[in-house]
């Protein structure tokens, strides 16, 4: 989704992601048992890449097994609402030379889905939902049928020099995408990637600013045009966020702070007017920026660390437990099916 009519308010939207979002702590609290309320235990599947293949396997990290053999899996994975499928991307590239030596290398992405039925039968049957090498970050949505994702429009032409980031959807049976705004126009400057659609008809993204990461923004899924006004009326805002997640309930917004001073997991209300400390990595140690997942219960969060280990913990900050140790790990997805 490119954001349109706001390179002529860009720096008043850097001063609004703070004033008009969340202020970030030192350090924020952590929910409390009593407002949380009593946490169950964790149940279901977790999918995630190991080795640019997928995977998945038990909560605990039990019974792995290889899904797909596809040796180019790249980024966030997403379960069907019925726990029958996995929506992941693969990666490609290009490399222009051109005959006046102008051109340059980009990679390429599209959007495929794993069938659960294969597990144990065949790894090398998927099947194909996106075809113009743009699409990334998929999210499933409860319907059924259709994904939601983002898609550099731009990926298809040879000699493209700037991404034209739209946020889309995708319904798997009839592969028809359609964008989230209807007057789309070009921008070199502002993109939205990492979309996550939540509660009310809101949904949230990742602002960029010349390929830089500016905050994750919550906005109502209808809004057509960004210029100020509608900036300080009906966005959210949380500078420096990133990787977001709604859960299933509705109730949070997972995210990761990318401040590599003080990398942490937070999440946060639909309103952006409470926010809880959820984990920080240990030193020497980095986050995996991919967005977070929820489990079905929407009290439990799986995340990766950079040495390739992955994780859960609970919204109150306890019962972290490592599931996969260290490894060529990635992207854990927790199933949404109950």
């Amino acid at each position: 989704m490119v954001l349109k009519q706001v390179c002529i308010v860009f720096l008043a939207l850097v001063g609004l992601l703070t004033a008009n979002g969340l202020a970030q702590q030192s350090q924020p609290p952590k929910l409390s048992m009593e407002k949380a309320g009593k946490i169950s235990a964790p149940s279901g599947q977790i999918a995630f890449i190991r080795d640019k293949n997928v995977w998945v396997m038990n909560w605990d990290g039990s019974n792995q097994q290889k899904l797909v053999t596809a040796e180019n899996a790249d980024g966030r994975l997403s379960w069907s609402p019925d726990g029958k499928q996995i929506a992941f991307v693969r990666q490609g590239s290009i490399n222009l030379q051109g005959p006046n030596n102008l051109g340059g290398f980009h990679k390429l992405y599209d959007v495929f889905v794993a069938f659960m039925d294969s597990l144990g039968q065949n790894s090398n049957w998927w099947q194909q939902i996106t075809d113009n090498l743009g699409g990334r970050y998929p999210e499933w949505q409860p319907d059924g049928k259709t994904i939601v994702f983002t898609n550099d429009m731009n990926a298809n032409y040879v000699n493209s020099v700037f991404p034209n980031y739209q946020t889309c959807a995708v319904n798997i049976e009839s592969g028809k995408v359609t964008p989230f705004l209807s007057d789309l126009a070009d921008s070199t400057d502002l993109y939205a990637i990492m979309p996550t659609v939540g509660p009310d008809s809101l949904y949230a993204f990742v602002l960029f600013n010349k390929m830089t990461p500016a905050g994750v923004i919550i906005s109502p899924i209808d809004v057509k045009t960004f210029d100020e006004t509608t900036i300080r009326q009906k966005f959210k805002s949380i500078p420096k966020g990133y990787a977001p997640a709604w859960s299933p309930d509705g109730k949070w917004l997972a995210y990761i702070l990318n401040d590599m001073s003080n990398q942490a997991i937070y999440i946060t209300t639909p309103d952006a007017a409470e926010t809880y400390f959820i984990y920080k990595p240990p030193v020497k140690q980095n986050l995996q920026t991919y967005p977070l997942s929820w489990a079905s219960n929407s009290q439990w969060l799986t995340f990766g660390l950079s040495d390739g280990s992955l994780w859960i913990i609970d919204i109150t900050g306890n019962g972290l437990k490592q599931i996969v140790p260290a490894g060529m790990n990635i992207a854990p997805a927790w199933s949404k099916h109950k």
